[in-house]
């Protein structure tokens, strides 16, 4: 992989590596960050991105990773084999802290391995020796304090501190006493860790042990009494020896230690690497970034690309970036965009390139989801003013020892990003030089964006099938930039319109238009008017993007109406079912009425209702139909109140159905016109239409003619 340090300088990267290494945890991480390049295997690339977007989903979810603060004790784990090397005490608390969250970073893996699938194959790996811990446990308490039985020795030892320190409490104490009147207020100090009697400077002499010092003041003796200092020296004395046998203890963990060491080392490399990870992951989510769609097909496509470090900064700043939208492919694989100074084009070049840098750094970009980004084998720039008096280079030399360099180096799988493309000399001269070179990197297949004001430029591009003209859009009227990219066609300089928004006088504008020639003023007109029309039109087709949104979600809402109303119509048609059901046995009540009016006879009425009752009720399971018939009576009930509350909105939702009908009906007949082929829907037989009337057609099969809906044929 060829990506030059001036490439790395060019496109600003440090800046980026500068916002990542705020959230390294320990000094050796934050150094790696500084020296973070892009990487030559893709497969370490997509690791590191996939590894980067797992931990950024923890940070987005509810999910998050057990990671906290650990110590860089590397140095520590590469000298434990170095011949009799005391581990100090704080490097074994930290082996205790690295591997217990480790062990918790298992347990939290192995709950969501399809979430992190990434880490949960990484983790998998480590090879904890729980040994390691144990041996440590058994010299260190909770606290991180070496416990009493670490040996038998270190336990007599602190037995008899204790009760040394105990007598030697008491023997103070009562010196306090025996010299009381010569005491100041305070009484007693501390000096050196030891206490000491606070006397009177007037009594100095009347107390007897060893003087250790004065306040500031002078008034002030600190004297330690002659009764306390044989068993000063006695626990002084049994300090020392505690001091001795933790040694010998450490020196004993750390030749336990040393048969662990690749383990060790293993255990402080993954927790530098999750900090290297979580770093990323912390700064993609501060700029919004995602993991694009990765190919590895020669093609880039951004979607709402927009540059992380103006983003923080805009951001800082409440403004509002515009982000853009380019592809790179087969068929466009170099782009030139052209526009006024201040228009955006170097920044838009400067974006591409340090996401693209960013991606191959394995680091996460901001841009849509829905992008799509592949890795080129190099990347080259040539952007800003590189003048040079130590090395005695113009801009422009400077500039042609680069194009030397790219066009030695160039192939297909080479993305070139050149800013201001053939500036630097005679516009006349370099223009034709810069067009050479366009052709050298296009006939290579190399992919490039390059911003040019060179007409002759925009006019070679025109020619080649695989190359496009990109403008960013200027608003003629009010004389400021879009900051918009717009592919496919050239953009003006507009040098008169920006000299003109910068106050420079008519008179001086007009007359440098009388020293150019007239072609070019009208060429530079025309590409002005067009870009102007194209924006227009954009604007417009906008506004009516606008316009079908919300039509379509007008007729959506209709359609919803709809639904509601074939709802209640279902209801209506139970209710109204059940109504004549009930009419029905109405009626045959009625003509029984009738019968027992002729004959009189009770046992047959009574006989006949009650055939009919059971009839009725052949079908009807008791608890169900009462359910039901609960049912229909609150549906009935509901329906009865809707038609009084909505019977206004029902009106006006039937006379826009009533509407919409006549629109399809007036479409439809407008479709038609007299002699059209048509046939009657689900038949083969073809005629022509004779006439129509309102929603009738007359169709003519030749032996006949027949009326028909308009909305019952096919045209053909």
């Amino acid at each position: 992989m060829n990506i030059p340090d001036k490439t790395l300088e060019d496109l600003e990267f440090h800046k980026v590596l500068a916002e990542i290494e705020k959230y390294a945890k320990t000094q050796r991480v934050k150094r790696v960050i500084q020296q973070i390049r892009p990487l030559e295997s893709k497969k370490a690339i997509e690791f590191r991105l996939n590894a980067t977007n797992e931990f950024l989903s923890g940070l987005q979810g509810n999910n998050r990773f057990p990671f906290g603060d650990y110590e860089d004790i590397r140095e520590d784990l590469e000298k434990l084999e170095v011949e009799n090397y005391r581990m100090p005490s704080s490097s074994f608390l930290a082996i205790r802290t690295h591997m217990l969250q480790i062990m918790e970073l298992k347990k939290f893996l192995a709950n969501f391995e399809e979430y992190f699938p990434v880490f949960h194959n990484r983790i998998q790996r480590i090879d904890l020796q729980k040994d390691i811990l144990k041996q440590i446990e058994k010299v260190f308490d909770k606290h991180g304090e070496i416990k009493d039985d670490a040996s038998s020795e270190l336990k007599e030892v602190r037995k008899n501190i204790k009760a040394t320190s105990s007598k030697l409490s008491a023997t103070f104490n009562g010196a306090m006493r025996a010299h009381r009147e010569f005491l100041d207020d305070i009484g007693e100090s501390v000096v050196d860790g030891r206490r000491v009697l606070a006397v009177s400077a007037m009594y100095r002499k009347k107390v007897a042990g060893r003087f250790v010092g004065s306040s500031k003041t002078g008034s002030i003796s600190y004297i330690e009494p002659e009764s306390v200092l044989k068993i000063q020296r006695e626990l002084d004395e049994l300090k020392e020896d505690e001091k001795k046998i933790i040694d010998v203890i450490l020196l004993d963990l750390t030749n336990l230690m040393k048969e662990f060491q690749p383990e060790l080392i293993s255990y402080q490399n993954f927790l530098f690497q999750l900090d290297l990870i979580a770093s990323q992951a912390k700064y993609a989510y501060e700029i919004n970034a995602v993991l694009p769609t990765i190919n590895y097909e020669k093609s880039t496509h951004l979607i709402d690309a927009y540059h992380p470090i103006l983003w923080l900064k805009h951001n800082k700043e409440g403004k509002k970036i515009i982000p853009q939208t380019i592809s790179l492919n087969d068929d466009q694989r170099i782009l030139v965009i052209s526009g006024p100074n201040a228009g955006g084009k170097s920044i838009t070049l400067k974006t591409i390139g340090l996401l693209q840098v960013m991606i191959q750094s394995g680091i996460l970009v901001s841009v849509h989801p829905k992008s799509k980004m592949g890795f080129y084998d190099a990347i080259f720039t040539d952007i800003g003013d590189h003048q040079s008096i130590e090395n005695q280079l113009s801009t422009y030399s400077y500039r042609l020892k680069q194009m030397r360099y790219f066009l030695r180096k160039s192939n297909e799988n080479t993305l070139l990003l050149i800013d201001e493309f053939g500036t630097g000399s005679d516009p006349e001269l370099g223009g034709a030089l810069a067009e050479v070179f366009l052709e050298e990197f296009y006939d290579m297949e190399a992919f490039g964006i390059f911003t040019t004001h060179y007409t002759n430029i925009k006019i070679l591009v025109e020619q080649m099938e695989a190359a496009k003209n990109a403008s960013m859009l200027f608003d003629e009227k009010s004389l400021e930039p879009l900051y918009l990219l717009e592919i496919g066609q050239a953009g003006s300089s507009f040098t008169f319109e920006v000299a003109q928004k910068n106050k420079i006088p008519f008179r001086l504008i007009n007359r440098a238009k009388k020293k150019i020639e007239r072609n070019k003023i009208r060429l530079d007109k025309t590409i002005l008017k067009l870009q102007q029309e194209k924006f227009d039109v954009q604007k417009t087709k906008q506004q009516l993007k606008e316009l079908q949104s919300k039509s379509e979600e007008k007729n959506e809402a209709l359609d919803q109406t709809q639904d509601k109303i074939q709802s209640k119509l279902v209801d209506f048609q139970r209710l109204y079912e059940n109504e004549q059901k009930m009419m029905q046995l109405g009626r045959k009540v009625d003509e029984m009425a009738d019968e027992y009016l002729k004959k009189r006879s009770r046992k047959k009425l009574i006989g006949e209702f009650l055939k009919l009752i059971e009839m009725e009720n052949a079908s009807k399971k008791p608890k169900e139909h009462f359910k039901i018939k609960k049912k229909q009576e609150a549906i009935k009930k509901k329906l009865k109140n809707d038609l009084n509350k909505n019977k206004g909105k029902l009106q006006e939702v039937k006379q826009k159905i009533e509407k919409k009908q006549k629109e399809e009906t007036a479409t439809k007949i407008a479709s038609l016109k007299i002699g059209d082929r048509v046939r009657i829907k689900d038949s083969t037989s073809v005629g022509t239409i004779d006439k129509i009337e309102n929603e009738t057609i007359t169709i003519n099969y030749g032996s006949f003619r027949t009326k028909i809906s308009i909305f019952e044929i096919q045209k053909i």
